[in-house]
């Protein structure tokens, strides 16, 4: 049996190279300039009553799928944000709070999109301290559960930079009430570390 061996593998052309060549007989060895790397991330968000400014660090996990419509992985994403909400209770106009977080995402990337495009999503654990307000809400607990859905592309001759449009709410899933959540529209800029 003659083996080939097919760069790029995990793109549009090379998953079709691969497809083909396996369904003629051979044997194949892949090889893909894209490894799974860490990557930093800044992000800004805002809200009804709120702004948000947002850092952090993505590990890959070593976990991915090909399908035939496209790749299914993920990673772990860790977060340190500061948000300003806007008060009115007479003594002072607005508040900041500190986010920590820790969220899986899982990501698709459509074989149709070629090697750039993806969706993804995820649900995530997140401390906000002190317990967040705004002129219009108030949090009960700490402790709030952040899920995300994001749409973005890939940047670069190799990919190195994303940019990704975020929506993203905030709640503690009914842990504790008052319980009103915030949403929040986030664009992202992330580059491989």
């Amino acid at each position: 049996m003659r083996t080939a061996l097919v760069t790029g593998a995990a793109g549009f052309i090379g998953f079709h190279t691969c497809r083909a060549l396996l369904g003629a007989g051979w044997q194949i060895a892949m090889a893909d300039d894209e490894p799974a790397s860490r990557q930093a991330f800044v992000q800004a968000g805002v809200a009804e009553d709120a702004q948000a400014l947002v850092v952090g660090l993505t590990q890959p996990w070593s976990w991915q799928r090909d399908f035939a419509a496209g790749r299914a992985s993920g990673y772990w994403e860790a977060s340190f944000g500061r948000w300003s909400s806007e008060l009115d209770d007479g003594q002072r106009s607005s508040a900041w709070v500190t986010q920590l977080g820790v969220t899986p995402v899982l990501r698709w990337q459509p074989r149709t999109w070629g090697e750039r495009g993806f969706v993804e999503a995820g649900i995530g654990a997140n401390l906000l301290l002190p317990i967040y307000r705004s002129r219009d809400k108030r949090f009960s607990t700490a402790f709030n559960f952040g899920n995300h859905i994001a749409i973005g592309w890939r940047l670069g001759a190799q990919r190195r930079h994303e940019i990704a449009l975020r929506v993203q709410h905030f709640s503690n899933a009914g842990i504790r009430h008052p319980n009103p959540g915030e949403d929040f529209v986030q664009l992202r800029w992330a580059w491989r570390a």
